[in-house]
């Protein structure tokens, strides 16, 4: 398990808006995919039929973009322990030469598909998300 996930997009023609280059909300689809595509890599099944995550507030900061046809790695990494129902996740997007295009950091909170409520997130959730060294302090 880890607390890191990586995929490649490609910037496809219904990506780039009026400025020829990937338009913001696609590089939010993409954290969310990004985000989805780890917690069902390395959660456990019973904890996916359980819980679903919903984004409370997104930072980001654009220092580049892309063309149609070209492609990022997308990474999001989880670097401290949740506090309550929420915890971040944080996101580097590089090109191939790997320049960071887009770093962002975003809050989410667990609810429990049965009720709709949000709760505290339990270490069994949390764990395969840990990373090796530990949980480091909350930004």
């Amino acid at each position: 398990m880890s607390n890191s996930y990586s995929l490649t997009f490609t910037a496809l023609p219904e990506h780039i808006d009026m400025n020829g280059h990937v338009n913001n909300t696609v590089w939010l689809r993409w954290m969310e995919d990004l985000s989805g595509a780890h917690w069902e890599a390395q959660a456990l099944p019973e904890h996916i039929d359980q819980f679903v995550w919903l984004v409370l507030r997104h930072e980001i900061d654009y220092r580049g973009n892309i063309a149609e046809g070209e492609q990022v790695t997308g990474e999001t990494v989880i670097r401290e322990a949740p506090r309550g129902p929420r915890f971040n996740r944080h996101f580097s997007f590089t090109d191939a030469s790997g320049k960071e295009l887009v770093r962002a950091k975003t809050t989410w909170a667990m609810m429990a598909k049965a009720s709709g409520k949000l709760m505290r997130v339990p270490g069994e959730v949390a764990a395969p998300f840990m990373p090796e060294s530990g949980w480091s302090k909350p930004d």
